[in-house]
């Protein structure tokens, strides 16, 4: 599980589309107090930080729209609460950068 702190328009198909998929996931494990996953790095970076996550997802939604993509699954602002910037990191934004390098996948880093 991995929400990137790339901007999505730098974003392969693969990856903006992944991710899309994973934060639901991970929405979904924070706002219902799933136990699965609940103690992954990702997770706990986010708990807190519901504003900053519905933040990204936007993000990631309009980037799928001006490509084209359908978007038909949307969060409930309701749980949008806490911080609404992200500062913590699993990976620093140079380790995002040269792990994105490495896949050779056609995101633009």
């Amino acid at each position: 599980m991995r929400i990137w702190d790339i901007p999505p328009e730098k974003m392969c198909r693969q990856h903006l589309l992944g991710e899309h998929r994973e934060l639901h996931a991970l929405w979904s494990i924070i706002i219902n107090d799933k136990k699965a996953y609940a103690h992954h790095p990702e997770t706990l970076r986010w708990k807190g930080k519901l504003k900053a996550l519905y933040l990204r997802h936007e993000a990631l939604v309009k980037e799928m729209t001006e490509r084209g993509y359908k978007h038909h699954t949307s969060l409930d602002p309701a749980f949008a609460t806490g911080k609404a910037v992200q500062d913590e990191f699993v990976n620093t934004y140079e380790e995002q950068v040269r792990i994105l390098k490495e896949k050779g996948c056609g995101c633009r880093v």
